[in-house]
């Protein structure tokens, strides 16, 4: 028996509405504390809200729930049914109040009370309504009503304590819905970001906005008298807002020795009206090659990409320079950013509007040399006992996401041009200048409010860096700097990278940095008025005292998809150069990473030691135990967790386990654009399981049998509500891992008959076997499955698996942000400069599993990997389900090949493995003999269909289907039409099988 009553979101959640309002949160700036500062992996608001206060209000329906909330739920509830704020709620829920407008006793029933909850917190998790004055108020009441009827002292307010607290999200939100947070986190960027959103917004408010960016003005004014000389206008009075570069090289062709600018990006704008490129020319006598600007090209005048893939192709002499030569050669010049090539500047000349593009002219040059001086003299320069110039080292190759070490990058000087050093190091000596602290106390500031003052523009300095470095890039497609670091998940070399001019204006600049800043204060002032608790501690070793914790939420490190630690050195290192030291502890010389729990795989021996599964479970575990005990005796967890790997997965389920947590429910909620670039090809995760915990209290054994007997019941009632709720593919996969963890996690261990304890990993094996099945079911609907032969089982499968919510947006959702910076779903090339998830990954790999997740669906289905090597290739650690058009050779035998079209010309249709619309294909097509032999399987057959229709070939398509029986067969159509419902509709496999489809009525069949 329980001894607590349940909360709402261990009996229910509406994701499917919190979803879209999470998707959609993607594409908000103006406000969003994701424009604050960078960090990693932020959860969306929208979801925080939603689940926290699912988590704190307990359920109606259950029993043991609470008379008093019950009382002040339905007292509130009914508000709701008055037309003022009727009219506030969304479509769906107006009906069901609606209904209690007329019918006011409806909420005496639990049931409906309940569900006017759920549809008061799926209208909450709207951005619109956050700041809302009837939504806060409604769920500070419901919060405090749920606090003091399970047992809180009346006047205090739950604690939800945040050991992984981060970007923010979770303490944040805590605090709007009106408990109080506690938020704690090993690295000081992360405790900075939640000091000031929840310890000096809410306590200074709209003021500190105010005084933000006054005194953002001022800085702005003092560094345009300081560094306008090195930025100069053009003499018609247009502005520089960007610099395009290039690293150089020396070619290595015989008798050459060229300089070779390592360009990659060709293109500067695709504006239709308005569209720049580069051309070349060369002087093959003076072995010197001149980069020009073409406007509105015509075909063939563009110069081709000298870097491909980090190799460089002299235009000179066509001599090829290796990818390990051109590293060695930059490695000598520490990347060699102030050695690059000046290639083009971006202006803007207000009042016309868009951007302009230009060559370099002389007085660049100077600018350039001048900056390389007077950067000179502040080699010895201190700041807060620091050299001014950050020379700390980076660190060192292996680090998760970090690849430009190879390039000589050892410190982080090393990323920036002397120019772009000279300008963050002008903004550095202006906030902790006298003078600007002695303006601050004449006009009566305290030291406080100075440090706070002068904390909130270091942001704006992390903002600045963020733009202002050689690893930014140029979109063409946008016309506008994709940032450094933006969000993303690793730090890859740029060998063509864009300088922004910090005082231009534009993207980088300081004015818009201050105002993003200011917006985000505003926001959150205008929302939450209680202040939180903010601590720098690893979570294992947590400081508050034992129950005293209503919920323990949190957002723990993702395995091996982020090296938190590492990315926010970059941030450091100038954060501790600007922020007083009683604010940052500034003294450490590196973000502390000993007690980081994270995979990077191995020790990358800077004294950090072994971070691997082993180190990060075990860490891991110990947090969760820890802060289990910070609860009170009614108190819930909640761990959000998102990792395509398997290794991943069982690492943190393994940890919930060992840190003496029981699952009780989970809820996938979709927190990803379901059309970034990561997502296109792969099985890129959309959604974040939230698993609901509670302290393990019993001491119970459950029998094997019965745990496996009770598995495949509970898959096949969570797996169709996934559906309904647009939860498919992977991200459904690993949502169903929590309500299998129910089962097994209720127990202290189980055993086997023989008394021997069964691993959490042989139940996983049993879980994924389940719901390949499952899935199995849902996608043939409700077909006899075991006809279908091994092949077939796994293709349909495989395809399910990577499906997603391809091309459904939430309403007013962007496939790209309105900032001038891109986010974490974006892809860089190594060497490729600004080039744009051109990697191609499709032709002939087909779609890509990691292995052991494709090794348990074959095996949930009775498949075995090893033996379908004409339909999958293992390559290391992924495994490739291989397109139909890789099959032919298999399917038809000797197949004859058409001649490759000219060079550059583009597939009229991309195939369901093309990377992005920019790569490059020929038109396809084979001559099968009339005598080829039909295939072994209904997979090989189905095939064979759709290559014959590819082909035009309509009678051989007729003799197949007809004379030689195989349209007779009714498993041949239901596989078609599977695969029918699972190729993405711009495909070409799906149009093939339409195509056959279509024809199965014409003959008869």
């Amino acid at each position: 028996m329980n001894q607590y009553p349940k909360r709402l979101i261990e009996v229910d959640l509406p994701i499917k509405r919190i979803s879209a309002h999470a998707r959609r949160e993607k594409s908000i700036r103006h406000g969003h504390i994701s424009t604050l500062h960078i960090w990693w992996a932020r959860r969306p608001l929208a979801a925080c809200r939603a689940v926290i206060c699912a988590a704190l209000w307990p359920a109606p329906t259950d029993p043991t729930c609470p008379p008093a909330f019950v009382q002040v739920a339905r007292t509130e509830m009914l508000k709701w049914t008055q037309n003022q704020r009727l009219n506030l709620l969304g479509a769906e829920s107006q009906a069901r109040f609606q209904q209690a407008q007329k019918n006011p006793v409806l909420f005496d029933d639990p049931e409906h009370l309940q569900q006017a909850l759920f549809d008061f917190i799926a209208d909450f998790a709207n951005w619109d309504n956050s700041t809302k004055h009837e939504y806060l108020e409604t769920s500070r009441t419901l919060t405090q009503a749920a606090h003091e009827a399970l047992g809180g002292l009346p006047g205090t307010r739950p604690l939800v304590v945040d050991p992984f607290a981060g970007g923010g999200s979770i303490p944040l939100e805590a605090l709007r819905v009106g408990a109080d947070a506690f938020a704690s986190d090993l690295n000081p960027v992360a405790v900075l970001l939640n000091k000031v959103m929840i310890e000096y917004i809410p306590k200074y408010g709209q003021r500190l906005a105010d005084e933000v960016r006054k005194w953002g003005q001022w800085i702005k004014e003092q560094a345009e008298k300081e560094l306008a000389e090195f930025y100069p206008k053009d003499p018609d009075g247009a502005t520089p807002i960007a610099y395009l570069w290039a690293r150089t090289i020396q070619c290595e062709g015989p008798g050459c020795g060229a300089e070779i600018p390592l360009i990659g990006q060709v293109w500067l704008s695709k504006n239709e009206k308005n569209s720049y490129a580069l051309g070349s020319s060369i002087d093959t006598e003076h072995k010197t090659i001149r980069i020009s600007l073409l406007a509105n090209p015509k075909s063939g005048t563009v110069m081709q990409p000298i870097s491909n893939g980090g190799a460089a192709t002299c235009p000179i002499c066509k001599y090829t320079t290796p990818t390990p030569n051109v590293r060695a050669q930059l490695f000598k010049r520490n990347g060699g950013s102030d050695s690059s090539r000046l290639l083009a500047v971006i202006t803007t000349h207000p009042p016309k509007s868009g951007k302009c593009y230009r060559e370099p002219l002389a007085p660049d040059y100077t600018a350039i040399s001048k900056s390389v001086e007077r950067l000179s003299f502040s080699e010895s320069e201190t700041i807060n006992g620091l050299s001014l110039i950050p020379d700390e080292e980076c660190p060192p190759y292996g680090a998760l996401g970090f690849r430009f070490q190879k390039y000589g990058i050892q410190k982080w000087r090393d990323l920036y041009t002397s120019r772009q050093l000279l300008a963050l190091t002008t903004f550095v000596k202006l906030i902790q200048g006298d003078k600007f602290k002695s303006l601050l106390v004449e006009e009566g500031y305290d030291d406080k409010e100075l440090k706070i003052i002068s904390t909130c523009l270091s942001f704006a300095l992390g903002r600045v860096n963020d733009l202002c470095a050689t690893l930014c890039r140029w979109l063409p497609s946008l016309q506008a700097i994709a940032a450094t670091n933006g969000g993303q998940n690793k730090m890859p070399m740029i060998l063509d990278f864009v300088e922004a001019n910090p005082i231009g204006g534009a993207g980088g600049d300081w004015s818009g940095q201050i105002d993003w800043i200011a917006r985000v204060i505003q926001h959150i002032a205008s929302s939450v008025s209680n202040s939180g608790n903010v601590e720098r501690i690893a979570a294992q070793n947590p400081i508050l005292p034992n129950d005293t914790a209503a919920a323990m939420i949190t957002d723990p490190p993702y395995y091996d998809a982020f090296g938190y630690s590492d990315l926010s050195e970059f941030f450091y290192v100038w954060l501790r150069r600007v922020v007083d030291p009683s604010v940052l502890e500034y003294r450490l010389s590196h973000v502390p990473k000993q007690e980081e729990i994270v995979s990077i795989g191995k020790d990358v021996g800077d004294g950090r030691g072994e971070k691997n599964e082993k180190t990060y479970q075990a860490g891991m575990a110990k947090a969760l135990a820890q802060n289990r005990k910070l609860l009170n005796e009614q108190g819930i967890g909640l761990v959000v967790f998102a990792n395509k790997s398997t290794k991943g997965w069982e690492a943190i389920l393994q940890s919930i386990i060992d840190g003496g947590w029981a699952v009780t429910a989970s809820w996938p909620i979709a927190t990803e654009r379901p059309n970034r670039q990561r997502a296109i090809d792969s099985a890129a995760l959309g959604s974040s399981v939230h698993l609901v915990c509670r302290p393990q209290k019993v001491n119970e054994v459950g029998d094997w049998r019965n745990v496996l007997q009770e598995l495949p019941g509970r898959i096949h009632e969570w797996l169709p509500r996934l559906a309904a709720e647009g939860v498919v593919g992977a991200d459904a996969i690993f949502a169903c891992l929590g309500p299998a963890l129910e089962i097994f996690s209720r127990y202290s261990r189980v055993e086997k008959a023989n008394g021997d304890p069964v691993p959490l990993g042989e139940y996983l094996e049993a879980v994924w076997a389940a719901v390949s099945k499952e899935a199995l079911i849902m996608v043939f609907a409700g077909a006899d499955t075991s006809g279908f032969e091994e092949d077939a089982r796994l293709t349909a499968m495989w395809l399910w698996t990577l499906s997603s919510r391809k091309g459904e947006l939430a309403a007013g959702e962007k496939s790209s942000t309105d900032d001038d910076s891109v986010g974490e779903d974006e892809e860089t090339v190594p060497g490729q400069g600004s080039r744009q998830g051109d990697k191609e990954k499709g032709s002939k790999g087909g779609y890509s599993l990691e292995y052991d997740a494709a090794r348990k669906i074959a095996q949930g289905l009775g498949a075995h990997l090893e033996q379908l090597s004409t339909l999958i290739q293992v390559k290391g650690s992924d495994a490739h389900l291989l397109s139909v058009r890789d099959r032919t050779k298999y399917l038809f035998g000797k197949v004859a090949m058409n001649e490759p079209e000219p060079r550059g010309r583009k597939a009229k249709q991309p195939t369901l493995f093309d990377a992005s619309p920019d790569v490059k294909a020929v038109d396809w097509e084979f001559q099968p003999d009339d005598d080829f032999q039909p295939g072994v399987t209904t997979l090989d057959r189905v095939h064979q269909s759709m290559l014959l229709f590819q082909s035009g070939r309509s009678d051989a398509l007729k003799r197949f289907l007809v004379e030689q029986g195989i349209g007779q067969n009714e498993r041949f159509w239901r596989l078609a039409q599977a695969f029918s419902a699972l190729y993405p509709p711009s495909s070409e496999e799906k149009r093939w099988v339409d195509g056959v489809l279509a024809r199965k009525k014409g003959l008869g069949l």
